[in-house]
């Protein structure tokens, strides 16, 4: 069958496409039925069914003679460490870690928490866990103390496991300060931390809560796959940039096995026994879905890169790995190759190696501009997808499917809908736009497989973040547009949030951090372009009256708070000191304007502007950051 086919079938008959999908698997016990949707909006997926993914991406390979092939290839420039992990070596470090965690207390149901860098003990850290039907929530090792203690209040973890440091190109980032200080801010105090010491930078144990990874591991029984329900969570990840309470996104075993196992076939058009790279990290939801399960539970093996696209040691890294490990098909996001272009653009490395085996270059993480989709195809000769997908999803919306029928590039569009997926673009009135016009995405419930059922202990939160714009439907937060032949355009989130390198961003926790400097009277965050990582954020803070201090000086001390209190990640460097923000006369700060000035882009002054001469301001204000050029209003 082809796209059109095999969509339709998802959509008029989903239990009987899924519940075909499903036998792929093995279960320890079969569902009942295959979509519970008793308690609508709360579907559940595989209803009565037992399962345990752990076996399903270790063991299930090893029993079926696939044990020697190798599960994981690990690659380190910034360590100079190369290894590779077979699924027979796999399956007895995986149960030695459940053995683990088991002889600190942990069972089916209890949280962990992992703090990793790429490392392939972080995948039989998780693995691990879904080994023992523990739950885990991965906290990426870029993050500030503060944001990994709301997420132990939130999670309420029996251990935390973590490495001593992480490696950057230029810097030791060490975790267990930052662990110790996030355990001492949180109110829930975890039993144990099973820490993991690297060479780079071993740390001191605290007697008493702080476990040795090796010790441990040598003293563990090898622990059996316990069986759990398919409606069991095998994972919770906190979207970033919360504040207040963090919104964990849960996914349950048996829809995320499932949808991620279909998916490897029939999205990347991958076959058991090739070797798939997802350049991401296993702190993001890229690294839990094409890192660990999805290539492990195809049989498929997965490298795990802890280095740049640049500067690891130069802009041929990439190509490096794709030839030394035979990748067939790669993932990253457009800032990687944005990276790449801007070192290399004539590609010049490239001619250094042979990539006769690769197939194709998936992108996603950020809408991919046409330039370097297109730069992509040509200097590869291969297809260079851009695909969509959230955090809140766990796989692609909409892409392009090598395994059924691989459908036209059209730069600038992420495809058309994933099987399973009734995407539709809606007005602010419920009612499908016409071709070509901007609109709500939204997905026709019940969602598919492997997307989230709920947040962790938060129901409530759940119906009003995605399900009360539209019944029926639930809310992507990005608008955009079909055209006539199906193909979706993803233009922007509908609120205000930051992109930045692929890592959604709210400007609502900058603003935050911002407003809590003493010198500051009110501030907005807008997101303004930026050709390596898409967006960057910039502040434009109103400094309060009576303050004695430089608009050079504050700036200075807002980027490093934004640093402290969000962590690196936020890539937060532009500052811009106003007299005034620019307001509707409701008190709304009107930011789509400001990026619009910010951009040099073409903008109709709002009739509800309090008063119109402040844009020029704030225009004169951001020219000497380089932005705003020119006078744009229509």
């Amino acid at each position: 069958m082809g796209y059109a086919e095999v969509y339709a079938r998802a959509v008029n008959d989903p239990e009987g496409f899924w519940g075909e999908a499903a036998q792929a698997l093995t279960w320890s016990r079969p569902f009942d039925k295959v979509l519970d949707d008793s308690a609508a909006p709360f579907y559940r997926w595989f209803a009565g069914g037992e399962l345990n993914t752990c076996y399903n991406a270790v063991d299930r390979h090893v029993e079926n003679g696939r044990g020697e092939q190798t599960a994981i290839i690990y690659d380190s420039p910034v360590t100079d460490t190369k290894r590779r992990i077979s699924f027979a070596e796999l399956q007895d470090q995986v149960a030695r870690f459940a053995g683990a965690l088991a002889d600190m207390g942990v069972t089916k149901g209890d949280r962990v928490i992992i703090y990793m860098p790429m490392v392939p003990e972080a995948l039989v850290a998780m693995l691990g866990c879904a080994r023992l039907g523990a739950i885990h929530s991965v906290v990426f090792g870029g993050f500030s103390a503060r944001e990994l203690a709301t997420r132990i209040d939130d999670a309420t973890p029996k251990v935390v496991v973590a490495a001593s440091c992480g490696i950057e190109p230029s810097r030791v980032v060490k975790y267990k300060p930052l662990l110790d200080q996030a355990i001492e801010m949180a109110s829930h105090k975890p039993e144990r931390t099973l820490i993991l010491q690297r060479p780079q930078s071993p740390c001191d144990l605290i007697q008493g809560r702080d476990v040795d990874w090796t010790a441990a591991m040598a003293a563990a029984a090898p622990h059996d796959c316990v069986p759990v329900s398919a409606t069991d969570p095998i994972y919770i990840l906190y979207t970033s940039g919360t504040t207040g309470k963090p919104k964990g996104v849960v996914r349950h075993n048996g829809g995320h096995a499932v949808a991620l196992n279909w998916s490897m076939k029939h999205i990347y058009g991958m076959a058991p026994g090739e070797v798939f790279w997802a350049a991401s990290d296993v702190g993001w939801v890229v690294g839990h879905s094409y890192i660990v399960y999805g290539p492990l539970l195809y049989g498929c093996t997965t490298v795990v890169y802890e280095g740049k696209p640049v500067g690891t040691p130069d802009p041929g890294a990439f190509w490096r790995v794709i030839e030394e490990y035979k990748v067939s098909v790669m993932f990253t996001a457009p800032t990687a190759f944005r990276a790449i272009k801007k070192e290399d653009p004539g590609a010049e490395h490239l001619k250094r190696y042979n990539l006769d085996h690769f197939r194709a270059l998936f992108l996603a993480g950020e809408r991919c501009d046409p330039d370097t989709l297109e730069w992509a195809q040509k200097i590869l000769q291969r297809p260079a997808i851009d695909h969509w997908w959230q955090t809140e999803t766990g796989w692609a919306i909409a892409g392009n499917f090598l395994g059924i029928e691989q459908l036209p590039i059209k730069p600038g569009t992420a495809g058309k809908p994933t099987p399973g997926y009734n995407v539709q673009i809606l007005d602010d009135n419920g009612k499908p736009v016409p071709a070509g016009d901007m609109g709500r995405i939204m997905v026709k419930l019940p969602l598919p497989p492997a997307c989230l059922p709920t947040l962790w202990n938060n129901d409530e939160r759940f119906k009003e973040s995605y399900l009360s714009a539209e019944p029926g439907y639930y809310l992507t937060g990005d608008s955009g547009y079909m055209d006539e032949d199906g193909f979706l355009y993803v233009m922007g989130r509908i609120d205000d949030t930051i992109n930045v390198a692929g890592h959604r961003l709210s400007t609502g926790a900058m603003e935050e951090v911002l407003a809590s400097h003493p010198a500051v009277a009110e501030c907005a965050v807008i997101a303004v372009a930026d050709e390596l990582k898409g967006s960057l954020p910039m502040g434009l803070v109103v400094m309060k009256s009576g303050v004695n201090m430089d608009a050079d000086t504050l700036s200075k001390e807002l980027v490093t708070l934004v640093r402290e209190k969000i962590g690196p990640v936020a890539a937060f460097k532009l500052v811009a000191v106003v007299n005034r923000l620019p307001k509707t006369r409701s008190g709304k700060i009107l930011r789509a304007i400001m990026r619009k000035i910010a951009d040099n882009e073409t903008y109709q002054t709002p009739a509800t502007i309090d008063d119109p001469s402040i844009l020029d301001e704030i225009r004169d204000s951001l020219t000497p950051l380089g932005y705003a050029q020119g006078r744009q209003q229509a």
